[in-house]
């Protein structure tokens, strides 16, 4: 995909980025072109003039109307990767986009799964890397995006909690980070019950991986993400429909290990730890039960209200253990809840936080680079709904309703002594083709949560 961005081009043919109504800006012939074609120049949409011999002459790409952001038009650069044909392509002189997002629009709209087709694609256009982009940078996110992308694309059956562990012990290896995995029954032994309770009827044990780097001095940040390989819904099963994307039940593990390698890639200087609570929820003699009361790490006792509810419960072992360091900043990421797309659709995950300053950190950032993103309230008054009569507390609602909140406020009951938390109920997946990618495994907020920690630890 990153051989699509060149860092140089030899005579390249130019695309002129236009909004709708500009088009009188558009050079001849390409501008008489658009109008005998109709073309509006709507956000995304690409024409390409004839040239001499039949060659692709040049280009326009529609920015749309002037409603979007700039950092939302940049990434329209994406739809290029596409819509071009083979051959050298540059921006055109005085485009006016963000390079770094222009080029980035571009890596993230080449993005292709290809592992299980049989024939490779044909070869796509390639673009010159944009005036004033950070060339290293940009690749370096497009990386992480790609590799978030990759691994939630990949079916159970190559990538069960064994290949979770396998691709962050191959970023740990890369980036010189150190691993530690407790796996099966040990996570007995060292008290993550709950992750050893939702995964051991897999046929693939369930593990804590534990990845570590940067200098010991620095600011602790610690990424938790959940890494629910597969989701039958366990004893209370979710129907067929419901578990045809399940693979993806993984996100939040995905995203953390995309955001960990920025991290690491632009050296920032943190205490960096990520923990993925890996399992698979699946079915058999020994799966957890509907009222089952299990003890989680830091003593809380939780009664099940149902089986389906996993990611909650391991991540609360996995919360307890970071929490007992007590981080500077300590995020969490989850594909946790259905509430979340019924409130927000696909595009917008909420995240949670009672950390003002942090939270409107993160809420400019996202709309600086156009990684969307949208505050819900942490609601006490809802924590009461998850009562239990005989435990603690319950690991659903018996409404059914703030499923989202609720799911929040259960995982902020494992955290008390992190300076500052936050919560991301990503969704994971888009369903369908944009400018920046096709449908499948997405990376959301790991761009935004980039920026914060950059501007917030930055490399020595």
């Amino acid at each position: 995909m990153t051989d699509r961005l060149l860092s140089a081009a030899h005579d390249p043919r130019p695309v002129h980025p236009v909004g709708e109504g500009d088009l009188g800006s558009l050079p001849a012939p390409l501008g008489s072109w658009a109008q005998a074609m109709g073309w509006k120049g709507g956000a995304g949409g690409v024409l390409v003039a004839p040239g001499a011999e039949g060659v692709p002459g040049s280009a326009a790409l529609g920015l749309g109307g002037a409603g979007a952001s700039p950092a939302e038009r940049a990434l329209l650069v994406g739809a290029l990767a596409n819509a071009l044909p083979a051959g050298d392509w540059a921006l055109a002189d005085g485009h006016g986009l963000d390079p770094d997002l222009a080029a980035l629009g571009f890596l993230m709209g080449a993005y292709r799964f290809d592992r299980y087709r049989s024939k490779a694609g044909e070869e796509g256009a390639r673009l010159a890397l944009p005036q004033g982009a950070d060339e290293a940078r940009v690749r370096l996110h497009a990386d992480a995006v790609a590799m978030v992308r990759d691994l939630i694309n990949t079916p159970t059956n190559d990538l069960g909690p064994d290949g979770i562990e396998a691709a962050a012990r191959a970023l740990a290896e890369e980036f010189g980070a150190a691993v530690s995995v407790i796996t099966g029954d040990a996570l007995l032994a060292e008290n993550f019950p709950m992750i050893h309770a939702v995964g051991r009827a897999s046929a693939v044990a369930p593990r804590l991986i534990d990845m570590t780097w940067g200098p010991t001095d620095g600011p602790r940040v610690t990424l938790v993400g959940k890494g629910v390989a597969f989701d039958t819904g366990g004893l209370d099963i979710k129907p067929a429909s419901g578990m045809l994307l399940m693979k993806k039940d993984m996100g939040g593990a995905a995203n953390v290990l995309g955001l960990a390698r920025i991290v690491m890639g632009e050296k920032l200087r943190v205490n960096l730890r990520v923990l993925i609570p890996a399992v698979e929820n699946a079915i058999a003699g020994n799966a957890f039960r509907p009222g089952d009361i299990l003890r989680s790490r830091n003593g809380k006792t939780v009664e099940i209200g149902n089986t389906d509810a996993e990611g909650r419960l391991i991540l609360a072992d996995a919360l307890s253990l970071a929490d007992e360091e007590a981080p500077e900043v300590l995020i969490d990421m989850a594909t946790l809840t259905g509430a979340a797309r019924v409130a927000l659709g696909p595009d917008l995950p909420p995240f949670y936080t009672d950390d003002k300053a942090l939270a409107a950190a993160i809420a400019d950032a996202s709309a600086a680079v156009h990684d969307p993103l949208w505050r819900l309230p942490l609601w006490k008054p809802y924590t009461k709904n998850l009562a239990s009569k005989i435990a603690d507390i319950n690991n659903v609602t018996t409404d059914g309703f703030a499923g989202s909140v609720t799911a929040a406020l259960f995982l902020q009951g494992f955290v008390s002594q992190a300076k500052s938390w936050v919560h991301f109920d990503v969704f994971g997946w888009r369903p369908q083709a944009g400018p920046t990618g096709p449908a499948g495994g997405e990376a959301q907020a790991i761009r935004a949560l980039a920026k914060v920690l950059r501007e917030r630890f930055p490399s020595s």
